[in-house]
């Protein structure tokens, strides 16, 4: 009789709970129908964009207290300015001479 050999797998987990999953469904459908507002307090207009909805309802899942992975550190314009910057220099720009 063959022995079953230990599977060197690594166990799938999930990485956002099902309070994200109903928090971010809850944000689509609040853009869809137009009632979903940018800024803290909502004064920053409608919400346009897909992943602008998914952010959003992460972050309400995350002020419940719901399992979702932290926020990346540091404003989205930041990280733009620092991804473009490392994109200009490997392109090898031309040095003054």
């Amino acid at each position: 009789m063959a022995t079953k050999k230990a599977s060197s797998r690594k166990t799938s987990r999930r990485k956002y709970g099902k309070k994200a999953s109903k928090s971010v469904e809850s944000a689509m459908r609040r853009r869809k129908s137009g009632t979903l507002r940018r800024g803290k307090s909502g004064h920053g207009g409608k919400v346009k964009s897909r992943k602008q909805a998914v952010a959003i309802g992460l972050s309400e899942a995350r002020k419940k207290g719901a399992k979702v992975p932290p926020a990346p550190k540091g404003s989205a314009s930041a990280r733009r300015k620092s991804s473009g910057s490392k994109r200009r220099t490997k392109s090898g720009a031309k040095s003054k001479s």
